[in-house]
C-alpha cells in the first residue's frame, strides 16, 4: 500500500530544508546591506514593511535573517563536504586493507575522538577571534567533524568486504578503487548522505556555540551571531521578542528539517539494503 510505504518524515524535512533554502535565496534580492547599521528604524515590532520588525542595530530582522540561513548553510556545507572527503578516504581504507594500514588510521581517528571538541574549538577560535572567514570556520569544523563517520564507514565496509560479491570482484581481478567505487560505494551512499545531514547539524550547532561565546566574526550575519546581538543587548528584558525568536525558530526547524531526512535516508536505506 502506497500509505504504509510513505515517509511524512522525510518529506516533511525535505520542506522545510526548501523553505529554509528559498529564504536564503531571497538574501540576493535584500534591498539593505547586511553589515551596515541604522538603516531603518529602530526596535519597531513586525509590522508592513518589517514583517518580523527591526532590531537595535537599525536593520530589518527578516532580511538580515535571510543571510543569517544562507551563511549558516555555507558554512554547514563546507564542514561536511571537507570532512566526508576525509571520512570516506579514512573509511573505505581502513575497512577494505584491514591489517596495519586499518590499526593506523583508527589510532588516528580515536586520538581525535578522545579531545574535547568544543574545548579545543573555543580555543582555536580564540586563537583566531575575528579573522575566521565563513570557509575559514567551515573548515575548522571539518577538521573536528569527520572521525566519528569515518568509524561508521569502515564499520559498514568491514561488512561488505565479508559479503561473496566482494569475494568474487577480487577472484575476478578488480582492483581496489573498482571495488571501492563499484561495489561498496552504492550500499553506502544512504549511510553517506544521512552522515553528511548530521555533520551538517553538528557544525551549525557548533557555530552557534562559538557565535553566543562571541569568537565568530560577529558582523557576519549567521544564526549564533544574530542570537549573539540579540542577547548582548538584551532583547527579552526590554520586550523584543521578535528579535530573539527569529533565530532560535529558524535554527529549531532547520535542526528538525536536517533530523527528519536524515532519518529517512536511512530507513530507506536499510529498506533498499534488505530487500536486496
Amino acid at each position: 500500500m502506497f500509505w504504509r510505504n510513505y515517509d511524512y518524515k522525510l518529506t516533511l524535512g525535505v520542506f522545510f530544508l526548501l523553505s529554509l533554502l528559498v529564504l536564503a535565496l531571497l538574501s540576493f534580492f535584500s534591498p539593505y546591506d547586511p553589515v551596515k547599521w541604522l538603516q531603518v528604524q529602530r526596535d519597531l515590532p513586525p509590522s508592513w514593511p518589517h514583517i518580523l520588525g527591526t532590531n537595535s542595530k537599525g536593520q530589518d530582522v527578516f532580511w538580515e535573517a535571510t543571510f543569517a540561513i544562507r551563511n549558516s548553510l555555507i558554512i554547514a556545507l563546507i564542514a561536511a563536504s571537507v570532512s566526508r572527503i576525509i571520512a570516506l578516504v579514512v573509511g573505505f581504507v581502513a575497512g577494505h586493507k584491514g591489517g596495519t594500514v586499518d590499526r593506523m588510521a583508527m589510532s588516528l581517528t580515536d586520538g581525535i575522538l578522545v579531545l574535547p571538541l568544543i574545548m579545543m574549538l573555543v580555543l582555536v577560535a580564540s586563537i583566531m577571534k575575528g579573522k575566521l572567514e565563513l570557509w575559514g570556520l567551515g573548515i575548522l569544523l571539518a577538521f573536528f567533524g569527520w572521525p566519528w563517520d569515518a568509524r561508521t564507514i569502515r564499520a559498514q565496509v568491514l561488512s561488505l568486504r565479508e559479503r561473496d560479491f566482494t569475494k568474487t570482484s577480487i577472484l575476478s581481478g578488480k582492483g581496489t578503487l573498482a571495488i571501492v567505487f563499484g561495489e561498496y560505494f552504492p550500499h553506502i551512499t544512504p549511510l553517506l548522505f544521512s552522515t553528511v545531514l548530521n555533520n551538517m547539524t553538528w557544525s551549525i550547532s557548533s557555530e552557534i556555540t562559538l557565535a553566543v561565546l562571541g569568537l565568530n566574526r560577529l558582523e557576519v550575519p549567521t544564526l549564533g551571531t544574530m542570537l549573539y546581538w540579540a542577547i548582548r543587548r538584551q532583547a527579552l528584558l526590554l520586550g523584543y521578542w521578535w528579535w530573539v525568536f527569529t533565530p532560535v525558530a529558524l535554527t529549531i526547524i532547520l535542526l528538525i528539517g536536517l533530523y527528519f531526512v536524515s532519518i529517512g535516508l536511512c530507513e530507506s536505506g536499510n529498506l533498499t539494503l534488505s530487500r536486496k
